[in-house]
């Protein structure tokens, strides 16, 4: 079939280049001609293991390409996917304009029988003012609309697309079902469920999905706060949790924090949609309140590892995206610690695999350090913090790691790679998450 993806973020940009893969044929827009002229080219905007390799190999096969001309990319399609940005209001909720400006040119360009569908996190409400609004410019026009959010990981939104768990589709027409399930049938071929529901109940699964995803998160996180204080082990907790069918052992493992592209706007969009529709919806107030207060509460552990003093002391931050195989900084716990530390006196040697570009644009203004490779970021540093989990951080050599750092060798791990055992033999004194900190 030949579809049409209107937006080149995250979203549009993975979607766009899995339905290629699956066989489609494909044409994604962007106004951003700069964007567009990089792609042609094979540069890619965002980090995503396999992309650049996925968008390649259908480039080059003629499945998928890429334009700014939107009347010409959507002639012909059977379906055009709304994938652009929903950014954050000031008030928490979704910032519906680039759908919404999407909705009134499609109006007028699109083919008859054409299904609208909306790939971007949207309210409750919002793929009904799409079709409002085609209506209202084109009332003879004969088209469709459906819901179909993503559930894309980043790190591994290749394979999340690929081999999803479900794929979700909201819709109340039998065009836009028919449409879908062509769409999706190379998956419904290989037993992935295709769950079909209403438009709305749809738009409002992705965000239960996600805030029960965050509210794990936040929860063992607390759990863990809690085993420190008595002394108990943070994994086999989890483990003895998790291992229940009922809970399920996936997002059981804390750290600093959710943050991203989806978790902290999708709860807070929740809970504009539960104020607006005159529900209480305590729990997901509670777990943004409670990452907040973590991201912040970590700074203390930070100050306490070094004595509560890093004045003129130099930290060496590994890792500044929000999770590994990321380049995404938004909502990262870097952006809490490293500030904190540097108004402290703190001297900040930081670095990343991916994410340094990002960083400096998040960090503007702030004295740090940024270096190419770990060696020389824990170079005499008084203290090492790990803030992401990134493959070449679980390698660490520590003969060589305690050849480079001050002593006492300090190592502030909150994403829990090592054991505190380990560390005990090795002479470090190390703070993590869930147990009881080492001091040597």
């Amino acid at each position: 079939m030949k579809i049409a993806v209107i937006g080149t973020g995250y979203v549009g940009l993975v979607s766009g280049t899995c339905f290629a893969e699956i066989g489609h044929d494909v044409i994604c827009v962007d106004n951003n001609s700069q964007k567009i002229r990089d792609l042609e080219k094979g540069i890619i905007p965002i980090f995503e293991p396999g992309l650049d390799q996925l968008i390649s190999k259908n480039n080059k096969s003629n499945t998928l390409s890429f334009t700014t001309n939107i009347k010409e990319a959507v002639k012909g399609v059977s379906a055009v996917f709304i994938a652009v940005g929903t950014p954050q209001t000031e008030e928490g909720g979704a910032d519906l304009t680039y759908v919404y400006n999407v909705a009134n040119e499609l109006s007028s360009i699109i083919d008859d029988k054409t299904c609208i569908v909306t790939k971007s996190t949207v309210p409750v409400g919002t793929n009904d003012e799409v079709k409002r609004i085609i209506e209202k410019n084109n009332p003879d026009l004969e088209f469709s609309v459906a819901s179909n959010p993503e559930f894309l990981r980043e790190g591994c939104a290749i394979d999340d697309f690929l081999n999803p768990d479900r794929v979700l589709v909201g819709t109340n027409s039998s065009r836009a079902r028919s449409t879908m399930e062509m769409i999706y049938r190379p998956m419904s071929d290989k037993n992935i469920l295709v769950l079909f529901t209403d438009i709305r109940t749809a738009e409002l699964t992705k965000y239960a999905a996600n805030a029960f995803l965050a509210t794990k998160i936040s929860f063992i996180n607390e759990i863990a706060d809690i085993c420190e204080k008595v002394d108990a082990s943070i994994e086999h907790l989890s483990r003895g949790i998790g291992v229940d069918h009922r809970i399920g052992k996936e997002y059981l493992k804390p750290g600093p924090g959710f943050g991203g592209s989806c978790f902290p706007k999708d709860t807070k969009a929740l809970l504009k949609i539960s104020k607006d529709s005159g529900a209480t919806s305590q729990i997901i107030s509670t777990v943004i309140k409670s990452n907040d207060e973590r991201k912040i509460n970590l700074s203390k552990k930070v100050f306490e590892a070094c004595s509560d003093d890093v004045n003129n002391k130099i930290i060496a931050v590994l890792g500044l995206a929000f999770k590994a195989n990321t380049d995404d900084m938004r909502d990262s716990p870097a952006l809490n610690i490293i500030p904190d530390l540097i108004n402290k006196g703190a001297i900040i040697n930081a670095y990343d695999p991916e994410a340094t570009k990002q960083a400096k644009q998040y960090f503007s203004g702030l004295d740090i350090n940024y270096c190419d490779n770990l060696n020389s970021t824990i170079s005499n540093a008084d203290a090492v913090i790990i803030l992401t989990e990134w493959e070449e951080f679980k390698d660490l050599d520590f003969d060589n790691f305690k050849s480079l750092i001050k002593e006492p060798y300090t190592l502030i791990d909150f994403r829990n790679l090592f054991t505190r055992l380990q560390m005990e033999n090795l002479g470090i004194n190390y703070v993590s998450i869930g147990r009881k900190a080492l001091k040597i």
